[in-house]
């Protein structure tokens, strides 16, 4: 029988995980980055109102983030450790967001086809304080160079048309359809799927949390 990430998890005491990890986002594919590292994630999604004050793609991910973490980090008990995340991509440094219809989500694809842009995640870590002790926040981005291939009318259409753009950051998701168009990577890839583990496990071991 084929058991899923999360059934494989169960029942294991995972000895990476020293704390409670609370993941401020219902990402699922932030949720797998972070169990094929080996750290299970509770999830309690944020819904504080993100508010944005730059245009700077890396300072506005990691001003959300803070948002998210410090939002559910509120009301989390001594010791436990919160994770807040948020992806943008830009090209020409202009933040493309999500689209709000198939026909932007062409826009976009067609902004990105046959050059490179960028991806920004930021990450907040908020370690809740214990014995009186003031809450550690840290936070940081990562940056990943994308270059997508050229791309026929049809095909920035089809792909445009369908589902898989409708809930990603700058219409496209590396991990699925549009994986055909990637032509390379200069950073890392778990960044563009929406968070860069590789910083986020090095940050939870300074902070003692794995």
């Amino acid at each position: 029988m084929k058991l899923s990430v999360q059934e494989r998890h169960k029942g294991k005491k995972n000895k990476m995980e020293k704390k409670r990890i609370i993941l401020a986002s219902g990402s699922p594919r932030r949720k797998e980055l972070l169990l094929q590292i080996g750290i299970v994630p509770e999830i309690i999604v944020s819904h504080v109102e993100e508010k944005i004050t730059s245009d700077e793609p890396s300072v506005v991910v990691m001003s959300l983030a803070e948002q998210k973490a410090v939002d559910v980090a509120e009301d989390m008990p001594e010791g436990a450790v919160v994770l807040g995340s948020d992806t943008v991509v830009a090209a020409d440094g202009k933040i493309l967001g999500k689209p709000k219809s198939h026909e932007e989500a062409y826009e976009m694809i067609k902004r990105l086809a046959g050059r490179s842009h960028q991806v920004y995640t930021g990450v907040c870590i908020v370690k809740k304080g214990t014995a009186g002790e003031e809450d550690t926040v840290v936070s940081f981005y990562d940056e990943t160079d994308v270059n997508v291939s050229t791309m026929t009318e049809a095909e920035i259409r089809e792909y445009a048309d369908s589902e898989e753009p409708m809930d990603k950051a700058g219409s496209y998701a590396v991990q699925g359809f549009f994986a055909r168009y990637i032509e390379g990577l200069k950073g890392s890839y778990a960044n563009v799927m929406g968070l860069p583990v590789h910083l986020v496990y090095q940050k939870l071991k300074e902070l003692g949390a794995v």
